[in-house]
């Protein structure tokens, strides 16, 4: 006999109830915070409109139960009910929102609302843990406000084995954007994207320049264009660990070459955190250690090297070493 529509109705409303109910104990319910059978009752009928009754309540959770759903229950003279599992512990949710709190590849915007999402993860009694007092000095955001379709773009198009094209901004003396290249787009096969020093950056293979390049993932100006040509291979002896660790800063305008520092045995642990456990190392002069790492020598690697304000010194190769002593002289205006 077939079902008559008031069956139907009823059909639907008993299916929405379960998740009605799932939600309000995702919502309002923690290991601190249960509610009892007729405090869950009050609840539906307050935000759903729905009645009620007590068995009924019992009924549902334990259907959610068998479909998964933790669930657990303090037996008292009035039972409380708490969803005991989610996906995200509060720890793991306060460590989330402390690293979107303090990304410098996000707009302020971008991390509010995702702030804002990740916090719809636990309970209401519990969103006010998530309050962070996170204080990051200096921390300058973002302002590519496409930053999420960006990557989004790139990887699928790493997935999918294809080219991407897109033009590389710059900034000129009255902070205006401005492109790089002439403004001619950049065509890249994309092999990876890595998060350094707050930053996503692309490793992939320009082609224009038949090299490896990185570029800075917030400095794309728009979502790449995704293109039908198959992506360069990766070559066989590539290794993104070691790139990463070498191409230091992810500084893209250099190749890295090998250079020899001699260093103050005191900063082992700076040179270890720059360039990585496996540098090989032998003793200096008295107190002293060398290393050769691969880097770029360029700005942003003499800048690491002149914070340490003379106990790492550059001692190869000939042009890195004059080239340090000409950027010291520069800034002295000698």
């Amino acid at each position: 006999m077939p079902a008559k529509k008031d069956d139907k109705v009823q059909e639907n409303d008993t299916r929405l109830r379960l998740f009605y109910l799932y939600r309000l104990l995702e919502q309002h319910t923690d290991e601190e915070h249960p509610k009892t059978t007729n405090q869950l009752r009050d609840l539906m009928e307050k935000e759903h409109s729905i009645a009620m009754h007590r068995t009924t309540v019992y009924n549902d959770i334990e259907l959610l139960k068998k479909a998964g759903v933790y669930i657990n229950c303090y037996r008292a003279r009035a039972n409380e009910y708490y969803l005991e599992s989610r996906k995200f512990e509060l720890p793991e949710l306060k460590l989330l929102i402390d690293a979107v709190e303090s990304s410098r590849f996000m707009t302020e915007s971008q991390s509010k609302n995702l702030t804002e999402k990740l916090i719809t993860l636990t309970s209401d009694t519990n969103a006010g843990k998530l309050k962070r007092n996170l204080h990051v000095p200096g921390r300058v955001k973002s302002e590519n406000k496409q930053i999420f379709y960006i990557v989004d773009s790139i990887n699928e198009a790493i997935n999918a084995g294809k080219r991407i094209s897109f033009q590389y901004i710059d900034y000129n003396s009255r902070k205006k954007e401005v492109l790089r290249n002439k403004g001619n787009a950049y065509t890249v096969s994309p092999y990876s994207l890595i998060w350094n020093g707050d930053y996503y950056y692309l490793v992939g293979y320009y082609h224009e320049k038949e090299d490896i390049r990185t570029f800075r993932v917030d400095r794309i100006k728009a979502q790449p264009e995704i293109l039908e040509t198959a992506a360069e291979p990766i070559p066989d002896d590539f290794d993104i660990t070691r790139y990463t660790r070498e191409v230091f800063r992810m500084y893209d305008t250099e190749e890295p070459v090998p250079v020899t520092l001699v260093c103050e045995n005191e900063v082992m642990k700076g040179v270890l955190d720059a360039f990585g456990m496996d540098i090989k190392v032998k003793r200096a002069e008295k107190g002293h250690f060398q290393t050769t790492v691969m880097a770029c020598i360029s700005p942003p690697f003499y800048g690491w090297v002149f914070q340490w304000e003379g106990r790492v010194r550059i001692t190869a190769p000939e042009k890195a070493v004059q080239a340090y002593a000409a950027m010291a002289r520069k800034v002295l205006g000698e």
